[in-house]
């Protein structure tokens, strides 16, 4: 288990260490030295346990398959009865069907009717589909060309008595879900969800429902914030909007402190007259950075108060996203007990658009990708790349992702995108 006070000492002497531009990858890395998983478990039944993570390997009790089975429709045959030099003549003796096995066994000269699934009866050792077979009466025909052993499904091929299943850190989908009901197994160990408490600070939010005044706008973080913790399937407690009062934020933070295992704000990080958030985590806990070099999303808090871990997210709907799925993703799952935490998949296409941009950040566009009718790759942006355009995040599927280094971009240029799809 990590020792977050040595890390922080540690990271403060690093020297490359700079809390008002930390790189993007020094930050994730940064990130990573203070999260320990949660230990607590809860058994479930398998039902109630889609989505969770695994806190425990799930064990074959027994073989799968438990028996030599048929892979298609057709005849299970001695393959020592088979011609090679023309064709075969077998008398039928019966039929397996899958849940009603065949009770006799395979003499010479004869074969058993056989339906996907049936257990391979004695004596059999090769399934013939039944698209190969010419039936005459109570005898079948059977061309040549066949192998020993074909279409057959092996007992303990997919799983052993004793072999591991599943590993713990698993987050258990559907797949997993009907592999460890495939094994009679009703329940499982699991990790207790994460516990997530956000709110959002500034005199100017109104919540849905109110009339907004001059100069309030509706508070649309909350919404997306939300959204991304319960696909990631925290436990979410929202505490609403929090005005820019130093009491009001103190105790907000002491409340959620108490409640979660993460604190997530949204605004009040950057530098101004009402930003409150930065001197109160000085003050209640700790803050291990404040400013990031990437665009959107510079000013970005990491720390804690107490035992719980804080992000406080910008201000601008963009930007709360992009810092969300760059940064919070990840830790959020790591938390959790995922082992590994998946990635969000990335590669290399041509950029059909001239991208404006300065060195000295990473830079997150918001990108569309398509593929022409030869079946090759290549991405535009939205459009407008404004951090108060949250329309851009609801038309990308990726991001298209800018190295520090680079400067503006031409179009046709290979570039790094991320897919969002089916992930935010």
């Amino acid at each position: 288990m990590n020792d977050p006070e040595k890390s922080l000492q540690q990271l403060s002497c690093a020297g490359d260490y700079d809390p008002n531009s930390m790189p993007v990858d020094k930050a994730r890395e940064v990130i990573a030295r203070f999260l320990s998983p949660v230990t607590a478990t809860e058994r479930l039944h398998i039902r109630a346990a889609l989505g969770r993570v695994l806190a425990e390997d799930i064990v074959s009790p027994l073989d799968v398959p438990a028996h030599d089975n048929s892979a298609m429709d057709g005849y299970a045959v001695r393959f020592a009865d088979l011609r090679s030099d023309g064709e075969t003549v077998l008398e039928v003796g019966g039929t397996a069907l899958a849940g009603a096995p065949f009770s006799g066994e395979v003499g010479l000269g004869q074969c058993v009717r056989i339906m996907t699934g049936g257990v391979v009866p004695r004596g059999a050792d090769t399934i013939i589909m039944q698209e190969h077979v010419r039936v005459d009466g109570s005898k079948v025909r059977i061309g040549g060309g066949h192998r020993k052993n074909q279409n057959l499904r092996r007992a303990g091929e997919d799983l052993k008595v004793g072999q591991v299943a599943l590993r713990r850190g698993v987050s258990l989908r559907p797949a997993e879900v009907g592999l460890v009901a495939s094994l009679g197994i009703a329940e499982a160990n699991v990790y207790r969800k994460l516990r997530v408490v956000f709110f959002s600070t500034g005199d100017e939010l109104v919540s849905i429902g109110t009339i907004p005044r001059e100069g309030q706008i509706f508070d649309s973080n909350r919404y997306t914030i939300h959204g991304m913790l319960t696909r990631l399937g925290c436990e979410v407690i929202d505490m609403g909007v929090v005005r820019d009062d130093p009491r009001l934020l103190e105790n907000a933070f002491h409340d959620a402190a108490a409640a979660a295992d993460v604190v997530i704000t949204s605004g009040g990080v950057s530098v101004g007259e009402a930003d409150f958030v930065k001197d109160l985590l000085n003050k209640l806990g700790e803050v291990v950075f404040w400013k990031i070099a990437m665009k959107p999303g510079r000013p970005l808090a990491y720390g804690r108060i107490g035992n719980a871990h804080f992000f406080g997210l910008p201000g601008n709907p963009v930007s709360v996203m992009v810092t969300f799925y760059q940064f919070v993703r990840d830790a959020l799952l790591k938390l959790s007990g995922r082992d590994p935490v998946p990635q969000l998949p990335t590669f290399k296409v041509p950029c059909t658009s001239n991208l404006k941009k300065a060195p000295g950040r990473t830079e997150f566009q918001r990108g569309i990708l398509s593929r022409d009718a030869e079946g090759n790759w290549s991405v535009r942006v939205t459009g407008e790349q404004g951090s108060g355009i949250l329309r851009s995040m609801s038309e990308a599927d990726c991001f298209i992702i800018l190295a520090t280094e680079q400067g503006n971009i031409g179009a046709g240029t290979l570039v790094d995108v991320q897919v969002m799809e089916g992930i935010i």
